[in-house]
């Protein structure tokens, strides 16, 4: 990954990262970063989690995950004791000026959220035409 954006670095002091885990503890979920020319894709592993349970924010450059999974119990069960439960996910990170929050495309599916932060139109890349004189 390039130098050219802080996207992928974590966070730990992050105001919304301390906010988020006063609430309780967090699972730490899995990511691929990928940069390119035109931006960044996130790929976040949340097994277990339905849209309805998934928040993303941006907030004054930071990009929160915040998601709980769901197991699904079958109706007229009546559970007295459980060992597993439900996890909750949290990630966060710092996102470059580089980058245009106001057009994040985020889909998730089969418990993998994807991310899609487009570079602002300033930073793209482009070719200057040299005149020969």
């Amino acid at each position: 990954m390039s130098n050219e954006t802080d996207l992928a670095r974590r966070e730990a002091d992050a105001p919304v990262q301390r906010e988020q885990l006063a609430r309780g503890a967090a699972l730490v979920p899995a990511v691929d970063v990928v940069e390119d020319k035109s931006g960044v894709t996130v790929w976040a592993d949340l097994p277990g989690v339905p849209k309805d349970k998934l928040e993303v924010k941006v907030q004054d450059g930071h990009l929160s995950i915040e998601a709980e999974a769901v197991i699904p119990t079958p109706s007229g069960l009546n559970v007295t004791h459980v060992e597993v439960r439900a996890p909750r996910y949290m990630r966060a990170f710092s996102i470059s000026s580089d980058l245009d929050t106001s057009k994040v495309d985020a889909s998730l599916q089969d418990g993998v959220l994807t991310l899609r932060i487009p570079r602002r139109e300033a930073a793209l890349p482009r070719r200057i035409e040299v005149k020969a004189g």
